[in-house]
Formats: C-alpha cells, structure tokens, sequence
C-alpha cells in the first residue's frame, strides 16, 4: 500500500506530450485508454497501452517515464530500468524520475549506482512517502555497502521521522542489533583481552540467559581491574537471574552470593543505588523489613527518582504498620511512573491502612484500569534485560 501511494502521485506527474508527430488519431485512442486503465488501476492494460504509445512516440520522455513507473509499480524493476533511463535521456528535468531511477536500481542490488537518487529522495521534505521509501532503500543501501555508519544516521533519521512506524522499527532495530555486534567483533579484534570485550560478552550472555557464562566474564574483567565500577552489580544481577532457575539449597546458595557481590559494589561504590537496591528487596522478600527498609531507603538517598525503590521503602514500611510514613513513597511512585499498577495497588492499600476511603477508591480504581488495560499479547518488554529486579504484585491479590 505504501509503494502504491508513492506510485500514484509519480503517474499523476506524467501525461503524453501534445506536442506529438504521428497519427492524432492513435495517439488519442492509446492515451484515453492507457490513462483509464491507471485510473482503475489496471496497471497491466496500462502498460499494454503505454506501450504502443512508446511505439507511436519513441522521443517523448513523458511517455518513457510513464511506463517505467507502471513497471515499478509491477515490481518488473529490471524493464523500469531502461525505460526511466531514456526518459532522463531525452528530458533530464523530468520531476522525481531520477528518484524513481534510484528506487529501481536499489531493487535489483546496484546500490552504489542507487546512492545519489536515494539520498534526493530522502532529503527533500514535499513528498513524504517517498521520502519514507528513499530513506528505507538508502539505510539498505549503506549496509550493503558497508557504510554502517551512515546507515545508522539514516535509521535514526527514519525513527525521528516516522516514531510509530512498524516498517521503520523493524528495520531500524535490526541495523542496531547488526550494527552491535559488528562493534562487538571490531572490539575482539583491536582488543582481544581487555576488560571492555569480558565485560561486552558478560552482558551478551546475560542478556540472553547464559549466567553461569556471564558471571565467568565478569570475573575476567574483575581480575584484570578488580575495582572497576558495576561489575560486581552485574555479577550479582546474573546470580539472583541463575537462583530463579534452581530450587532449594541452589537456590539459596545463588542469592546468597548474589548478596555478597552487591555489598562489594556498594564497598566500591557507596553511591550505587541499584546494589542497595537489590539487597533491599532480597531482604523484603525473605521477610527481613528492618533491613529491606534500610537498604531502600539508602538507594532513594542516592538516586531520589528511582521508583522502585520508592515502591519498595513504601510497601517495607506499611507492612512495618507506617503507613503514615510509606504513604510518600508510594504517591511519589505512582507521579515518578503513573503506568505501575504494583504502584497504585500498594497506594490503594496504605490509604485503606489510613482510613482515607475516597483516596483509597481512587488508587483501586487506576489499579484497576491499568490491568484491565494490560496488552492480551506476550510483553515484549519481558525479553529486554532490566536493570534491577521489578517490583510485582504478591500472588492473586485480593482489594477490598
């Protein structure tokens, strides 16, 4: 549908020259016909009936480009290709025939011929479908021609032009994958022991669910600069990752270790808020309050706007029977990110704790909203890696 927009505006540019020499009479009869057909979208008539008007006329230019942008709407790029060429031949000023050219010829993989035509038509600003289609064509182009660099500001350029675009995602966020890992490549080869490649193959395997092989790297980053900022933060994210793939003593013995690496990274670095974090929430979850509260709070200390933590001082403290005190945490959550339905449950419950019914209604009310608002699709957020653990509702609440 988007290559039919575009096609319609490049055949509205183009009708036969009056100006012809042969018969009137046939010229007359090919062009009605050929000019009925593109309106009912009959491109197969219409390139019949172009095509005998390019017998009539073979010197009007108009007549060439026509055909050649009917030919690019069958997809048949390789007769587009000559028929666009002498119509630049025989008229060079023929309005977007050499953007047209360009498209073509990036169709069939002849990109660097492609380049100057794609980077017109992405340029301009009048026509925005074929800008979109010259910006997608040219992003190929530079990959295939190894210019990854350029075809990473093209990407960018098409995001900022086209945010909700699903075509301009798509292709933009396999770029930047690619473009990734070619740096990653890059790097193992101009620096094949240094702590950048350990740490870049830890967060690849972690990303992708390999612990035991992420914490390996960062311990080789950590023997090459054992003070280095965040490793032990990572280490101690990959174990807790690891502890949800094993039960019991396995279990226990992960989170145990994951403990000691955010302890470490708070030792290095006392401002981490993410390690206070972690080690908040490991003891909130094992029933530990007094000391989940002290690490929550040390985290906000560092990092205000960060609502986890918020969360996590909030609902410590009301289960510690403060709901005057969590209920600040809790309203600065839900303005920090008004999305989070663990957010407005806890606020729900800390206003029903204070005895303010309205309030607790209106919290209980958004909670509600927010789930039933919840996508019926897989999240496709759950298959990008966090930061820190997320606060969750505890299994099956019940608000009253």
């Amino acid at each position: 549908m988007r290559r039919l927009i575009l096609i319609v505006s490049l055949l509205g540019l183009f009708t036969p020259s009056a100006q012809t020499q042969t018969p009137e009479e046939q010229l007359d009869r090919y062009a009605q016909e050929a000019q009925r057909a593109l309106s009912e979208q009959r491109y197969d008539d219409a390139a019949r009936a172009f095509e005998k008007l390019r017998e009539l006329s073979p010197q009007t230019a108009e007549v060439h480009a026509q055909l050649g942008a009917i030919y690019f709407q069958q997809l048949a790029f390789a007769k587009a290709i000559p028929s666009l060429r002498q119509a630049l031949k025989l008229k060079p000023d023929l309005p977007k025939v050499d953007v047209l050219l360009a498209l073509c010829l990036s169709e069939m993989g002849q990109f660097k011929e492609a380049l100057p035509g794609l980077r017109k038509a992405f340029n301009q600003t009048e026509d925005a479908p074929l800008r979109r289609l010259g910006g997608l064509q040219l992003q190929r182009a530079y990959t295939d021609l190894e210019q990854d660099d350029k075809a990473v500001e093209v990407a960018l350029e098409l995001s900022r032009l086209y945010p909700d675009d699903p075509e301009v995602l798509y292709y933009g966020g396999r770029l930047f994958a690619n473009f990734a890992y070619l740096q990653t490549l890059r790097l193992r080869k101009v620096a094949p022991d240094s702590v950048f490649l350990h740490q870049a193959m830890g967060e690849a395997n972690e990303s992708q669910g390999y612990y035991d092989a992420a914490v390996r790297e960062y311990r080789a980053v950590l023997a090459l600069a054992p003070g280095r900022p965040g490793i032990h933060l990572r280490m101690g994210r990959s174990l807790l990752s690891r502890a949800k793939q094993l039960s019991g003593d396995g279990a226990a013995s992960a989170r145990s270790e994951a403990m000691k690496e955010f302890l470490e990274e708070l030792r290095i670095d006392p401002t981490s808020a993410n390690a206070a974090y972690e080690l908040g929430e490991i003891h909130r979850q094992s029933g530990e309050m007094e000391k989940a509260a002290e690490f929550f709070a040390r985290a906000i200390q560092h990092y205000p706007d960060f609502d986890q933590a918020q969360i996590g001082l909030g609902r410590v403290l009301a289960s510690l029977g403060q709901p005057a005190q969590a209920l600040p945490h809790l309203q600065k959550a839900v303005s920090l990110n008004p999305a989070s339905e663990v957010a407005y449950y806890q606020l729900a419950q800390c206003q029903r704790a204070l005895g303010n019914e309205p309030a607790q209604r209106k919290a209980l009310a958004e909670f509600q909203r927010l789930q039933s608002q919840r996508p019926r699709d897989p999240d496709l957020t759950s298959l990008v890696p966090t930061e820190v653990t997320r606060q969750e509702l505890d299994p099956k609440p019940a608000p009253q």
